[in-house]
């Protein structure tokens, strides 16, 4: 079709330039020229492609696309790689994309079409994949002195163009934050009315002005990376930097219960895996020592007592027991609050004082061990723990405008983070902690009294859901439990159950591994997150993989729940804390091998089995997968969820 006739007035009325549509009835998409890729959008639904004989082109897939956050589609190539035409890019879900509500025209635009473009003949009607779709005619060298209109082209200053845009936005004091796209340049204004829309629009080097979620969005085209470091650079700190991040990301909540809380539940566990994904391959390596070297002692190689074991244990569990320092750190980078202040929040919660005045009681009872300024205080244990550190990166980003905006700017170097640290570690241990130290209270005595009940039927639920506690911190609940079945009877039948939960975990990111083929990344990740859960750590393949892809993480927990299962049926019990594959030698009974290592290899096995194939089959297809390489690119704010938006 003629792009005049395409459902984006942006690109219908021609702003981003000359170009033909596209009504897809097949899932593939193919390159409409030979050329350099030069843009791969982070929501993967527009490719930018430099041909050879100078046009630009922006292959922009569906419309409004970008807020299904690359859910349909699949690219093939990178950044960098020449393609010809006709070769296949990408795919793109037309099912998916119709389901969300949204229009799946293919536009192709010629971006620099004033300064290279003479003639384009759309050849409308059907076209076969592979055949010509339009055919162009381009200009002499010379002749792009003047535009369609015979106007002459004056060379745009970026400078003094981001210099009148600010003017006109209602200055600098009016801008809460900048971000760009593929196209516009994209202001967080404090009032928008100030803005003078008119001027804007016929500034040189505007193509036009328009305004959607809480965004005043000014169309600037294939110029928009200089027009925006043009901006940022007249604004000053703090504005279009990684300070501002979550200002960019607001979007309104849907309405209604249900579509709220799958929204907001959603956003959490963004925030948590986002805030997982830099330390996921150090947990991984991390994982894998620590399971080598519980291998070791259970082999009678070295140990546990000696100074060796005690270094290397200490190379393998230092991320884990510092893991609030780290989570604080890149939640803090996720939420837009100070990285610093929050990661030294995180050693708050680590610091060996406070570790030491926990273990004085059990994690699981209300039990007060100190008192704040004469309030009585559970102080929980918060090492490998990240729930906590979450929602003090969320509390920071909250306090730290209001602290920017009412403390004088000659004090707030010392005042802003004294007052910050002090408010929000001691919010997180007078209610946070306690307050998941009572959940996890409660559902230590429901664990109890279901052992009690019923071993297959206490296998099948914690089996399913064990991995749902380790998400909010509440699996501390477990612990006490287990240590106290070792104290009392030297085995434990839950740790049992506990072990086929992290065979499963390890399954499915196994399926993800066997099943990508294109990704390299992705497969890194996931056949190093499968040998750490298969050492009993499980963050890697949760964090990096099963919880980030949905579907994953509850394929592995079927698997999980069959493993539980018959860990409870054939009555399995551990006389160790290594669990996992690697942790074999916990099932051996001092006394002799019996039904309990047996049982164990039984349920390892089935919940390896059931949890690789519900995943491999129906967890995961290789679409699904982010481009992490081109996550931050083309958004300069760091952000690890995409905030490109429609072109």
């Amino acid at each position: 079709m003629n792009i005049s006739d395409v459902h984006d007035p942006m690109f219908s009325e021609k702003a981003m330039g000359e170009g033909f549509g596209i009504l897809p009835n097949d899932s593939k998409i193919v390159s409409p020229v030979s050329g350099k890729v030069v843009l791969i959008a982070s929501t993967k639904h527009a490719i930018g492609i430099d041909t050879d004989d100078g046009m630009e082109i922006l292959l922009h897939m569906g419309v409004d696309t970008v807020e299904l956050d690359g859910e349909p589609f699949n690219i093939l190539i990178k950044e960098g790689d020449h393609i010809e035409a006709g070769q296949q890019i990408a795919t793109m879900d037309i099912d998916q994309i119709k389901n969300a509500g949204k229009i799946t025209d293919v536009i192709v635009a010629i971006t620099n079409t004033a300064m290279v473009l003479k003639e384009i003949d759309i050849h409308v009607g059907e076209v076969e994949a592979g055949n010509k779709a339009a055919t162009v005619s381009l200009l002499a060298k010379g002749e792009n002195e003047s535009d369609n209109n015979g106007a002459s082209k004056k060379k745009v200053d970026f400078d003094e163009l981001a210099k009148n845009i600010i003017k006109n936005v209602g200055g600098a004091s009016n801008v809460d934050n900048v971000i760009h796209c593929i196209t516009r340049v994209r202001f967080y204004l404090k009032d928008e009315s100030k803005a003078n829309d008119e001027i804007i629009k016929n500034l040189n080097g505007v193509l036009d002005v328009a305004k959607a979620g809480g965004q005043y969005q000014v169309v600037i085209g294939p110029a928009v990376e200089d027009v925006f470091d043009a901006v940022v650079s007249q604004l000053g700190p703090g504005i279009g930097t990684n300070d501002n991040e979550s200002k960019a990301q607001k979007e309104p909540a849907p309405k209604g219960i249900w579509p709220k809380t799958k929204y907001y539940f959603s956003s959490l566990i963004g925030v948590i895996t986002a805030s997982m994904m830099p330390v996921i391959g150090l947990l991984a390596a991390s994982g894998i020592l620590k399971g080598l070297l519980s291998l070791i002692v259970s082999a009678k190689w070295l140990s546990n007592t000696s100074s060796t074991y005690m270094i290397i244990n200490a190379m393998g569990d230092s991320v884990f027991y510092f893991l609030p320092i780290l989570v604080g750190f890149t939640a803090a980078k996720r939420l837009g609050a100070n990285q610093i202040i929050v990661g030294v929040i995180g050693g708050v919660l680590a610091y060996p004082t406070l570790v030491q005045l926990a273990s004085k009681t059990s994690s699981v009872q209300m039990t007060m061990n100190a008192d704040f300024f004469g309030i009585p205080i559970h102080v929980a244990n918060y090492t490998y723990s990240i729930f906590p550190m979450i929602a003090a990166a969320w509390m920071a980003s909250i306090i730290e405008p209001w602290l920017k905006k009412h403390i004088p700017a000659t004090v707030r170097m010392i005042v802003s983070p004294l007052v910050e640290v002090f408010v929000v570690s001691a919010i997180i241990l007078i209610v946070v902690g306690p307050v998941i130290t009572l959940m996890s209270s409660y559902l230590a005595m429901g664990i109890v009294a279901l052992l009690n009940f019923s071993p297959a039927i206490s296998g099948l639920i914690i089996g399913g859901f064990y991995q749902c506690l380790v998400i909010f911190g509440l699996h501390w609940a477990v612990i006490p439990v287990v240590a106290n079945q070792i104290a009392t009877t030297g085995h434990s039948a839950l740790n049992a159950i506990i072990s086929a939960t992290m065979v499963a975990q390890g399954a499915a990111v196994m399926a993800v591994f066997f099943k990508t083929r294109k990704n390299v990344a992705m497969k890194q990740i996931a056949g190093a997150a499968t040998i750490s859960a298969f050492a009993g750590i499980t963050e890697p393949a949760m964090y990096g993989i099963n919880l980030k892809y949905g579907r994953i993480f509850w394929t592995a927990n079927i698997g999980g729940a069959i493993g539980g299962l018959l860990t409870g049926l054939l009555h399995v019990d551990m006389w160790g804390f290594a669990g996992s594959l690697i942790g074999f030698a916990s099932f051996i009974n001092p006394k002799g091998i019996d039904s309990s290592f047996t049982g164990f290899l039984i349920a390892s096995a089935a919940a390896l089995i059931v949890s690789f194939t519900c995943t491999y089959f129906f967890g995961f297809k290789e679409q699904d997968l982010e481009e992490s390489v081109h996550e931050v690119e083309k958004v300069r704010l760091g952000s690890r969820e995409p905030a490109v938006k429609d072109a």
